[in-house]
């Protein structure tokens, strides 16, 4: 219950920055020309708000649907949909009364400051934590892969060189690329040969939902436990490294699982390296080949991770560089919803989904980088030129400075009506995955 609870309270947290700072960048364009701001919310307040309090001619407040945010802006056709006082002749204080270019500035304000506060996070981030990550050339064990890996031909133990003859530096982004950047082939070493394997189109469609079927080679050893371990229970303990069962040596997690697997229901005997100390252990493997023992993941313990620190200035280009290979790879993610053939549909998911990728404890340097992506991913969706979202009215915009003629306040009302409608339609759906996954 307090993994919940923590995860919660980040996702809680982290959309309320965005949400303030987002709704702040609209503001903020919307006063420097002049324009009145009536209401400036955190969530959304049908009915009634948890908290409001008017300052000048804003009334600030905070709402009890925590879907979003919003200020409402005199004179602009937006989610209140405020149509009496659109029946009144302009004032020079509404939205509809400012020059094109200035309306263009407000509509924008959100997104470039959601893109101003990711590479602010991200520049402090790296200034603070710096960079820390596994390199390809590290990973001296090799790789473990699963069914999927080894149905185009890698095999447990291989190490990556290449992806289509590309050296790979960070380990962790080798199914990154293979996914995003179009990948045909890998190069493998495998014992002392190197082997080219192809890379199927149809595997992205698995990728996406097993994006971890090429994992860290990592020998076994014994961490922590699951009530009524067999293992546990055997005499096996936390630190000891397996080294032999029955009569074959054995090193890594995947050996252990592939011939504990093969003794379903039959008596095994295990070699551990206790300390110093050899002791062997007998036991029956249980029906489901399991032993019920998580094995030691920490890689710090078996590899010397890459580390790179940042100076103050050094950090500001670096965050720069960041946000947008981030930006880049998230438009590279969504577009693989438009092809049928991935399934990528599938993976969307709404609160639930984004809730599950904070951690189970409250970590900042976590936080924070999610929050980034989280700002990247709110100003990029905003800009998707459906009505209801500040990418609909730009295109209106667009439109009247090109053609210059506006748009009548009747077709943006009825814009604004789809548009909304097409966004209820997609929460319903992204949120509809997630509980049918909880089914699953």
């Amino acid at each position: 219950m307090s993994e919940i609870l923590t995860k919660a309270l980040q996702l809680i947290l982290s959309l309320s920055i965005l949400v303030i700072i987002h709704e702040f960048g609209h503001f903020f364009f919307a006063r420097l020309f002049k324009t009145r701001v009536e209401k400036f919310y955190l969530f959304f307040n049908p009915w009634f708000s948890i908290f409001k309090k008017k300052i000048g001619e804003t009334e600030y407040g905070v709402g009890w649907v925590p879907l979003g945010g919003y200020v409402k802006i005199s004179g602009m056709i937006d989610e209140s949909m405020d149509k009496e006082q659109m029946k009144l002749p302009p004032q020079p204080y509404e939205f509809r009364s400012k020059k094109s270019w200035q309306r263009l500035l407000i509509m924008l304000g959100g997104i470039l400051f959601n893109i101003i506060l990711a590479f602010f996070i991200y520049s402090m981030v790296l200034f603070t934590w710096g960079e820390k990550y596994l390199q390809n050339s590290e990973v001296r064990y090799g790789i473990m892969t699963d069914s999927l890996g080894k149905s185009i031909g890698v095999k447990n133990g291989d190490k990556i060189l290449s992806l289509d003859n590309k050296p790979v530096d960070n380990f962790r982004k080798i199914t990154h690329d293979i996914l995003l950047d179009d990948v045909k082939t890998i190069q493998l070493l495998r014992n002392d040969s190197v082997i080219n394997i192809s890379i199927p189109e149809s595997i992205k469609a698995e990728l996406i939902k097993n994006p971890s079927f090429i994992e860290v080679r990592i020998p076994f050893i014994a961490d922590e436990f699951i009530k009524n371990s067999v293992g546990e229970k055997a005499g096996i303990k936390k630190g000891d490294r397996f080294i032999a069962l029955n009569d074959s040596s054995v090193s890594y997690f995947d050996e252990v699982k592939d011939l504990l697997s093969q003794n379903k229901n039959k008596q095994v005997k295990i070699s551990l390296l206790r300390n110093n100390d050899t002791v062997t252990i007998s036991l029956i493997v249980p029906s489901d080949g399991k032993l019920g023992i998580f094995p030691l993941a920490d890689l710090e313990k078996f590899f010397k991770l890459k580390e790179i620190h940042y100076g103050f200035f050094e950090s500001i280009p670096a965050g720069f560089e960041k946000t947008f290979s981030m930006l880049d790879s998230y438009i590279k993610q969504f577009k693989l919803i438009f092809s049928p053939e991935t399934k990528a549909y599938e993976s969307i998911g709404g609160f639930i989904t984004i809730g599950k990728i904070f951690p189970a404890e409250w970590d900042w340097l976590s936080f924070w980088s999610m929050t980034a992506f989280l700002s990247i991913i709110l100003a990029f969706m905003n800009l998707l030129p459906i009505p209801a979202l500040d990418g609909g009215h730009v295109l209106f915009l667009l439109y009247e400075i090109i053609t210059r003629r506006k748009p009548s306040d009747k077709f943006l009302e009825y814009a604004q009506i789809v548009g909304m409608a097409i966004l209820f339609a997609l929460l319903i759906f992204a949120n509809g995955n997630d509980i049918i996954k909880l089914f699953k």
